[in-house]
């Protein structure tokens, strides 16, 4: 016998499902509102509920020259492995998409094994092989690191934007006449070009964000993340819940712009049926 659902049944459902996904959206997020909440306290970190409204940890903060000039590292280091990340990214997802090569299966897995390895592994395992080759712990070791790590992004989201294209588009510029250069940056180039920029804003935000691997790999200067995870050592201030509080912001920002390049992507390409996906 089928079971029959009523539609109190439904209500019941949708009822609870709403609950669930509440309680879900407060379990993640409660703990950066409060983070948010708390860098406008005028108690500071202490004291609950908050109250006395104050923009003065702000003011302090700009005026905090180490934090600044670790802000300054962190985009130095998130501009560079972008650079990195789509120097080798995007030749890679060429690579996948267009050529055949013996150990091409292998490759497209091993490929995304930067993003399944925990940062501790891939920081230390650059942080020995930096020390075998000599070479003295720096910025430029970090942003090495940081490229290292995350030019599987760029190869994943351009690889997936070249499953999207439409091969006869290319045929047909072939067969008017353009030779292969002028096919790929006449056609081929610009479907790429979203999932560039996406790649590009992804890579800056995992960048940004990124410790373990700067842990290992950090010399006299710090990136934001390792100058915060310092002070916290001696205390939660209110001028690290007004930076963190700057840097969610800023972080959501960028994914939602690189979700909103990857939709937009998507659309442009809807007509055509998607090939399968990196693995």
């Amino acid at each position: 016998m089928g079971l029959v659902m009523t539609q109190n049944d439904w209500n019941r459902g949708r009822i609870a499902l709403a609950v669930y996904a509440a309680l879900l959206f407060a379990f993640l997020y409660l703990p950066v509102l409060v983070l948010v909440v708390y860098s406008c306290n005028g108690q500071g970190v202490g004291g609950f509920p908050p109250h006395n409204f104050t923009l003065r940890w702000y003011s302090l903060l700009f005026q905090d020259d180490a934090i600044w000039r670790s802000v300054g590292n962190s985009i130095v280091v998130a501009l560079a492995s972008v650079l990195i990340g789509l120097a080798l990214g995007i030749p890679a997802a060429l690579a996948l998409d267009r050529a055949s090569f013996p150990g091409k299966r292998a490759f497209r897995r091993l490929v995304l094994l930067p993003l399944v390895l925990p940062g501790i592994i891939t920081g230390l395992s650059l942080l020995m092989l930096f020390r075998e080759a000599d070479v003295k712990l720096s910025l430029a070791t970090v942003i090495l690191g940081h490229g290292t790590a995350l030019i599987s992004v760029a190869t994943t989201e351009v690889y997936a934007s070249l499953q999207r294209l439409e091969r006869v588009q290319e045929e047909a510029s072939l067969d008017l006449g353009a030779n292969y250069w002028q096919t790929f940056w006449r056609i081929t180039f610009p479907h790429m070009r979203l999932s560039i920029i996406a790649a590009a804003l992804l890579i800056f935000t995992l960048s940004i964000d990124e410790i373990a691997v700067s842990f290992f790999l950090i010399g006299r200067e710090n990136t934001l993340p390792l100058e915060i995870w310092g002070r916290l050592r001696r205390g939660i201030t209110p001028e690290i819940n007004a930076i963190s509080t700057i840097i969610f912001v800023f972080s959501l920002l960028t994914i939602l712009a690189w979700y909103r390049l990857r939709i937009r992507g998507k659309g442009e390409t809807e007509p055509f049926q998607a090939a399968e996906p990196l693995p």
